[in-house]
C-alpha cells in the first residue's frame, strides 16, 4: 500500500474517505513499542505534506511532536499512540496486518489517524488560533513507558493542558465518555519465582514440593483483594501465567508465576507488594521452600481533572456526542504521566466493534474517524480560548 495524499484532507470533502486510507495504510504495518521507526517515518512524511512543523527532539528515538499555531500565546497538547501489540491478527478484513504476529489490536492506528486529522484541521486555520497546538504521536503506550520518554524529551515544555483520547468498543459510534478522577487503573507487574527441592511423583517426602506450595500461594494473593484492602478501594490481583516441570512423574525443583496488579489509589499500589511478600515468605517457610518476589512497577492511575473532564465532555457535546460518565476501567494508560505533570483529561470515544481491546479479530468502526478528528480539533481550539481568557 503506498502512502495517502495528503495534502488537502482538511477539506471537508473527503475527509472521512483519506482518513480511512490512513488508517488502513497504519494498520497492514504495525510496530510493536520502541520499534515504531516506520509509522515514525510515515507519521513525519504526512504532517510534512502539510507544512505542518515538527519539533526536533533528539533523544525522541520513535514518535513525533507537531507543533501548529502562531508561537504565541498559550500552549495545549493533544496525544495519540501509535504502537502495535504482539498478536496474530485474525480479523477477516482486506486490510489486515502483514506482519506476522504483530497487529494494532488497541486501535493505537485508529488514534494516529484521529490525530492526524485534527493536525490537519487545525493547520487550516492556524493564523487564528490563539495559541499553540502540539500534537503528540507517542511510542510505546503497550510498555507504560512512551509518555515518559516524551516529557524526558522536553516537547511538552510550556504546555499549560492535555488531552488524551482512546477508542472504546463497548461505546457506540457517536458517544464519548470521561469522569472526573481515576479513569484508568495502576498496573504493575510481578513475578514470583519458587524454589523447591525436585523428586520422584512416587516419593513427594523426598524433596519440598514447588507446585503445591504455588497453588497455596495463588490462592492465597486473592485475600489481598477481599481481607487486606478495604472494599471501597478497587484492586485486582491476577495471575496469568504459571511455568513449572517438564514432565508427568518428576516434581519439579522451580515453578515461576507472573501476573499483574490492578489499583485506582497510589497509597494502595504502593502497600501491595509488601502484602505479596508477606504471603509468599509465610506460605514457603510453611512448605520449605523459598519464593522470591521480583516487581515490576508500571503506570499509576489516570487521575482526571475535574474541570478539563468536565471541559473535554462539553467539547464533545459541541461536536455532536452523546456523552456519558464512565466509571474507572481496571486496563491501563501511561497517560497517567502526562496528568502528574500538566492537568488535563483522558477520554474515550465509541468505536463499536464486537470484539475486545486485545482481541484478535479487534477492528473499530471507522466511521468514526471523521467525527473523533473533528472533536480533537475543536477541543484544543476551545482550551486555547479558555486559557487566553484566564
Amino acid at each position: 500500500m503506498t502512502n495517502p495524499d495528503l495534502k488537502n484532507i482538511a477539506e471537508t470533502s473527503g475527509l472521512q474517505e483519506r482518513l480511512v486510507e490512513i488508517r488502513r495504510n497504519l494498520h497492514q504495518e504495525p510496530e510493536l513499542s520502541n520499534e515504531e521507526f516506520e509509522t515514525t517515518g510515515k507519521i513525519k512524511a504526512w504532517l510534512k505534506q502539510a507544512n505542518i512543523e515538527i519539533l526536533d527532539l533528539p533523544t525522541l528515538k520513535t514518535g513525533v511532536i507537531a507543533q501548529i499555531g502562531t508561537g504565541k500565546g498559550p500552549i495545549v497538547a493533544l496525544r495519540a499512540d501509535i504502537d502495535a501489540l504482539p498478536i496474530d491478527e485474525e480479523a477477516d478484513v482486506p486490510f489486515r496486518s502483514k506482519v506476522s504476529g504483530k497487529m494494532h489490536a488497541c486501535g493505537h492506528d485508529f488514534h494516529t489517524t484521529v490525530a492526524l486529522g485534527a493536525a490537519y484541521l487545525l493547520k487550516e486555520k492556524e493564523n487564528e488560533l490563539p495559541g499553540t497546538v502540539r500534537v503528540v504521536f507517542q511510542p510505546a503506550e503497550e510498555t507504560g513507558h512512551g509518555a515518559k520518554d516524551v516529557v524526558d524529551s522536553g516537547g511538552l515544555e510550556g504546555v499549560l493542558a492535555i488531552f488524551g483520547l482512546h477508542n472504546l468498543p463497548e461505546l457506540a459510534v457517536g458517544e464519548l465518555g470521561t469522569c472526573e478522577g481515576a479513569i484508568t487503573a495502576g498496573v504493575d507487574r510481578f513475578e514470583i519465582v519458587i524454589n523447591g527441592i525436585g523428586a520422584h511423583a512416587a516419593t513427594p517426602e523426598k524433596g519440598t514440593d514447588a507446585i503445591v506450595a504455588a497453588s497455596q500461594i495463588i490462592l492465597a494473593l486473592q485475600t489481598i483483594s477481599s481481607r487486606r484492602v478495604s472494599a471501597l478501594d478497587a484492586v485486582v490481583v491476577s495471575l496469568t501465567r504459571i511455568s513449572g516441570g517438564n514432565t508427568w512423574n518428576v516434581l519439579p525443583g522451580t515453578v515461576d508465576l507472573e501476573g499483574t496488579v490492578r489499583t485506582l489509589d497510589v497509597e494502595v499500589q504502593q502497600r501491595i507488594p509488601e502484602m505479596i511478600r508477606q504471603i509468599i515468605d509465610g506460605i514457603g517457610a510453611s512448605a520449605g521452600v523459598s519464593a522470591e518476589l521480583k516487581w515490576y512497577p508500571g503506570p499509576l492511575a489516570t487521575i482526571n481533572d475535574a474541570y478539563w473532564a468536565q471541559f473535554a465532555s462539553d467539547a464533545a457535546e459541541e461536536s455532536g456526542y452523546a456523552t456519558k460518565v464512565l466509571g474507572p476501567r481496571m486496563g491501563g494508560e501511561d497517560f497517567s504521566y502526562y496528568l502528574q505533570q500538566i492537568p488535563g483529561a483522558f477520554v474515550y470515544v465509541g468505536s463499536s466493534s464486537p470484539y475486545a481491546l486485545h482481541h484478535p479479530k479487534f477492528n473499530p468502526d471507522e466511521t468514526a474517524l471523521q467525527q473523533a478528528a473533528e472533536y480533537y480539533s475543536h477541543l484544543a481550539t476551545r482550551c486555547l480560548n479558555e486559557l487566553i481568557t484566564r
